[in-house]
């Protein structure tokens, strides 16, 4: 005969061990998206400087924005550790 107790238990511990990597997921995806915007927006940058002049603020809001996606990862991470954790 199983006991709940125990079952439930290892259930528990089980599913709180997988809450680190569900959160280092997050950060990871996050990271790995903007790093690819960011290498396809900074080459795209790079030939419209040389192009014309004067596109620098525009061109370093471009690359700003992808930045978001890690904050929102550190943000989905929080969330994920503080409410399962």
């Amino acid at each position: 005969m199983v006991d709940t107790a125990t079952a439930g238990a290892a259930a528990a511990t089980a599913g709180n061990a997988l809450v680190p990597i569900g959160a280092g997921l997050a950060i990871a995806a996050g990271a790995l998206a903007t790093a690819w915007a960011q290498s396809t927006i900074g080459a795209a940058a790079m030939g419209l400087m040389a192009e014309k002049d004067g596109m620098e603020g525009r061109v370093l809001l471009f690359l700003a924005l992808p930045e978001t996606m890690v904050i929102l990862g550190f943000v989905t991470a929080y969330l994920i550790i503080s409410t399962l954790g």
